[in-house]
This record gives C-alpha cells, sequence and structure tokens, in this order.
C-alpha cells in the first residue's frame, strides 16, 4: 500500500491520511477565536479544573523548558509559567490562526519573553534531540493523523528525565454513562457550536473525533510503546476525559 492509499479517521468519515491535517487545520482555523469557548461548551467548563489537576500533577519546577504540542491559545503555558515561577515554554500548533489567537491573550504579553510560538506538526517536531524538560499536549492528540508517531517525537525531543502528560477526552467505565454522555455530545454540542459559533459543523467532527480515539488502556499501551517509563493514567470526572503520564528515563 502506497502512503497515498493509507486512510485514518476524521469524525466517523475515512479519509486519506494525506488529507486529515489540511481538513484539521480547517476545522481549528474555524473556531480559533472561539477555541476558549469552544472548551467551556465542550467540557461544561470543567476543562479549566482538569488543567489545573494537569499543572498538580506535573508540579513545574523553576528553570524547566516546556514543549505545549496543540497549545494554540496558550492555556497550558501560562499556567506552567504561573507554576514554575520562572522557565520557557514553547508553544507550537498547527493551525496559525490558533497561535494568534494566543499571541493576544492577556497572558502572553506579560510573559512574551518565556515565550516561543512556533508553527508545526506534531509527527515531525522542528526542535533537536533532548531539547525539552516536560512536554505536554491537551485536547489536541486524538487530532494528530498518526498519535503513535507524535509520542514517538515526544520521546525524541525530551532530555533523559524529562516528562510526558496527556490530557485528552476519553471514554467512560461505565456503558450507561457512555450512552447518556454519547446522547448529550451528539445532540447538545453540535447544536451549541451552531449557536456559539455559528459553525456546527466543526462541533460535529470534535464530538466524532472523541468516539475514534483509543481507550485508556489502550493509549497508555501507546505511551509505553514509544519508549516511556512509569507510564500511568488518571480518569478526570470519571473518565469523560483522562490524564496520561510518562518519563524519560
Amino acid at each position: 500500500m502506497t502512503d497515498s492509499d493509507k486512510t485514518t479517521h476524521f469524525g466517523f468519515e475515512t479519509v486519506r491520511e494525506e488529507d486529515k491535517a489540511g481538513r484539521v487545520r480547517g476545522v481549528f482555523s474555524s473556531v480559533a477565536s472561539k477555541y476558549d469557548i469552544m472548551n467551556d461548551v465542550m467540557s461544561g467548563g470543567v476543562h479549566r479544573l482538569w488543567k489545573d489537576a494537569m499543572m498538580d500533577w506535573l508540579a513545574p519546577r523553576a528553570g524547566q523548558k516546556l514543549l505545549d504540542v496543540a497549545g494554540g491559545t496558550g492555556d497550558i503555558a501560562f499556567r506552567f509559567l504561573k507554576r514554575a515561577g520562572s522557565g520557557h515554554a514553547t508553544v507550537l500548533d498547527l493551525t496559525e490562526p490558533m497561535l494568534i489567537a494566543g499571541r493576544k491573550r492577556a497572558e502572553a504579553e506579560r510573559m512574551h519573553d518565556q515565550l516561543d510560538w512556533v508553527v508545526g506538526d506534531a509527527m515531525a517536531l522542528p526542535f533537536p534531540d533532548n531539547t525539552f524538560d516536560v512536554y505536554t499536549i491537551s485536547f489536541g492528540i486524538r487530532n494528530v493523523t498518526r498519535p503513535q508517531e507524535a509520542l514517538n517525537e515526544a520521546f525524541r525531543v525530551l532530555r533523559p528525565g524529562g516528562r510526558l502528560m496527556v490530557l485528552e477526552f476519553s471514554q467512560l467505565p461505565n456503558p450507561l454513562m457512555q450512552k447518556a454522555y454519547d446522547a448529550y455530545s451528539f445532540n447538545v454540542i453540535p447544536r451549541m457550536g451552531q449557536l456559539i459559533a455559528n459553525d456546527r459543523d466543526s462541533y460535529q467532527y470534535l464530538v466524532e473525533s472523541i468516539r475514534n480515539f483509543p481507550d485508556q488502556d489502550t493509549f497508555l499501551g501507546m505511551v509505553r510503546a514509544a519508549g516511556f517509563d512509569n507510564a500511568k493514567y488518571r480518569n478526570m470526572t470519571m473518565g469523560v476525559a483522562a490524564l496520561h503520564s510518562g518519563w524519560k528515563l
């Protein structure tokens, strides 16, 4: 099979692998100005608590260098720098309008000397080996065409002793609760996307992309396959999201 014949998921649609990045870029270019509101819609506002819990587990230290992938509006980078007190964050995103939205935030102005904003691909990071102390990706890895390659790249650019943290929507372990959550997701979130951002299709894709993402234990196996040790995860809000952690030892 040639590369042009390989397929992947774009929501519930099957597309050629080479086409997915452009489709994802289109979604996030469309919603960039409403991205933070979108996360509130998708999570009922709870994503802010999940990101705080991510920082609690990560425990940033002064002087660390962070790479936040798919980090467009800077939510994780700003939290990291505030917790660390000093340090540097590189925010990488496939979609330039997302980075532009991030640079417009008040925090970006106050922390401008601690921040870099880079357009780039999670599967081919434009950085040397052993560059960063921490790699984070928050609600972004399910949009990557080949998530395993993104994890492999994370391992490559982390220094020995470096930490990976992945926050992503996940699967509820209780089938009845999952069914109720699906009903909410598919019936309510696209409608809210239409009302808030005048963009039903992008929100429909985002809901579908969550359902296609591997469950917690499957993804944990992918983290280990990339080379990370002491890999584990914590469920957030009963499994609506999950936080995976691993170390490059």
